[in-house]
């Protein structure tokens, strides 16, 4: 169950019956428990409109309010506010039901569920994973993860870089300066190696850059043997990703790279044409939306053009991405297409947004821009002879850093901190990411980030695994756990009325493309999970209320768990 809008309605319901109009009630979480659990601010602006004493409207509208089974106290507050306090049955019997559901703990599918499509990580080809990949990745996993468990049907797409000039520097690149013995042993390595080579000899030799450009038109026309080394590339470079993405956790659902549509481009371009949005422009076609009626005003009065075809007649990745999003429109009668990507992108993705919709194309199209991963300096995260970092080094360092901690801090035994090195150390890379507002910059900090106390990863894990072993030891069987549950102690209050708010945050953070709401609740519930087990005894309570705080264990682990999961995390049950 929904809590924020059940109680929003019967608010809004108790407004029209108190005063005798519709209005919103605007409905937030009080700031300090002390004053309650939720505040309606919605009287406040009707005083002027009925002109009335605006506590006095909020006396009745509270009054209302009093006789409904989900409040305990309804108070005025300031100069026209209602502070709610629920009532601990009424939380109760909302966390007894929750307890029952154990296929969604609770959380009720979105009332109408949409097709979304989630553009995501889209690494090159022929080069390696760097940090900077890391929360288009991450990111995007978690995105696609809550939107599922949301309801929507949602399609994970990686849009790999895999057409354009750079393959004829390869190409050329390998033939002059490439080792088969150094592409079989590590080919990512030699590739990017071959790439640096012939990309800094194209800029001072023309022949050879005119030869570059010679073996790309060569590819894109289909020549087998070229063909044949392109796909080479990609292979390997496929293989070399996917080693990555396993460490992660990450899958896709399709990897629709440029290439898979380059046969369209050129009925892209000419649709433009036809419909008067692009025009040549010294042989280049270009979209000018200061010429166009009705265009967004804010890019009517950009000076540089959004082109789709170069002069020499090459397309670019404007004119990929709009017959991608034709693609999907028509393929999947998508819904909602997110890109995860920069927030440094931002200004192409308002060209290709405006494109679209002047072709008609009524799918909504979301920039999820974030912001960069930086290191103790400022600068962006780097390794320390000044190249960039890449992403399976980092995964390396994170999980040798996890498993000393868990030794040194916690005791265990090496054995078993071994085997959860992946998990933890990679969980940690994952949440000290997710937990941050998208698109913050922040920076990079192994201490913060692997700890057993504060807001991290490890700790969050570890208030799960301490869940598991409390219930390991009462002894019961987990699907015997039933409650009811009863509210008597002051952790416990607080504790549920975290527990209570899961179904809201998920649902907001699936409708906002925010996982951080997800983060900052797991670790508040982390955080009265560690209060409850410090003053509420769970395995020497008498019954019935044993039976009480073994179901709120119960649904602390499986929220904990729940939560790390549409995070991309794991949740270990020993630590």
């Amino acid at each position: 169950m929904r809590i924020e809008p059940h109680l929003e309605a019967l608010a809004a319901r108790a407004i029209h019956d108190a005063l005798g109009v519709e209005a919103p009630a605007i409905l937030r979480p009080t700031q300090d428990a002390a004053h309650g659990d939720y505040q309606i601010n919605g009287v406040l602006g009707l005083a002027k409109r009925l002109k009335e004493n605006p506590r006095a409207l909020a006396e009745k509208v509270a009054a209302r309010l009093a006789g409904e089974e989900a409040f305990a106290a309804c108070e005025i507050a300031g100069p026209g506010f209602v502070n709610l306090r629920l009532s601990d049955a009424w939380i109760a019997r909302v966390l007894d039901a929750a307890l029952a559901d154990r296929a969604r703990d609770g959380v009720p599918p979105v009332e109408a569920p949409e097709t979304v499509v989630v553009d995501f990580s889209s690494p090159n080809i022929a080069k390696q994973m760097h940090v900077g990949h890391l929360r288009s990745t991450i990111l995007g996993d978690a995105i696609v993860r809550t939107l599922r468990f949301a309801g929507h049907t949602v399609v994970g797409d990686n849009h790999l870089g895999d057409w354009g000039t750079q393959f004829g520097l390869l190409i050329v690149g390998m033939r002059e300066h490439g080792s088969e013995a150094a592409l079989e042993a590590a080919p990512i390595v030699e590739l990017e190696r071959v790439y640096r080579l012939a990309s800094e000899r194209a800029k001072t030799d023309p022949a050879f850059a005119d030869a570059a450009r010679a073996e790309l038109a060569k590819l894109q026309a289909g020549d087998p043997q070229n063909r044949a080394l392109w796909q080479r590339f990609v292979d390997v470079t496929k293989s070399a990703l996917d080693v990555i993405y396993d460490r992660l956790g990450v899958r896709f659902d399709e990897w629709l790279g440029e290439s898979a549509y380059d046969e369209a481009l050129p009925g892209v371009v000419a649709t433009l044409l036809e419909r008067g949005i692009a025009r040549e422009d010294e042989g280049a076609v270009c979209v000018f939306f200061g010429e166009l009626e009705g265009a967004d005003p804010k890019l009517a009065k950009q000076k540089v053009p959004f082109i789709v075809r170069k002069k020499d007649g090459a397309y670019l990745y404007s004119t990929t991405d709009i017959a991608t999003v034709l693609y999907r429109a028509e393929r999947w009668r998508a819904d909602r297409a997110l890109y995860v990507v920069d927030k440094r992108q931002s200004g192409h993705f308002a060209q290709l947004f405006e494109v679209v919709r002047l072709l008609g194309v009524s799918m909504t199209l979301e920039h999820v821009g974030f912001g960069m991963v930086l290191g103790p300096d400022g600068s962006p995260i780097k390794t320390r002879d000044g190249t960039a970092l890449t992403l399976a080094s980092l995964l390396d360092e994170a999980e040798e850093r996890a498993e000393v901690k868990m030794v040194e801090e916690l005791g265990l035994e090496p054995a078993l901190a071994r085997e959860l090195r992946a998990a933890v150390g990679i969980g940690a890379v994952k949440y000290a990411d997710l937990m941050q507002n998208r698109t913050s910059d922040y920076t990079f900090d192994w201490d913060k980030l692997i700890a057993f106390k504060g807001n991290a990863g490890p700790y969050v894990q570890y208030m799960h695994a301490r869940c598991c072993s409390v219930l390991r030891k009462s002894g019961e069987a987990l699907a015997a756990i039933a409650g009811p549950i009863a509210l008597a102690h002051e952790a416990e209050r607080a504790l549920a009325r975290q527990l209570a708010k899961l179904p809201d945050v998920v649902h907001a953070a699936a409708a906002s493309s925010n996982p951080h709401y997800v983060a900052a609740h797991l670790y508040d519930l982390a955080s009265r999970v560690a209060v409850f087990w410090e003053h509420c005894p769970v395995l020497d309570a008498e019954p019935p209320l044993r039976a009480s705080r073994l179901a709120l264990a119960d649904l602390s682990r499986r929220q904990l768990a729940r939560g790390l999961g549409l995070l991309g995390i794991d949740a270990p049950e020993r630590m």
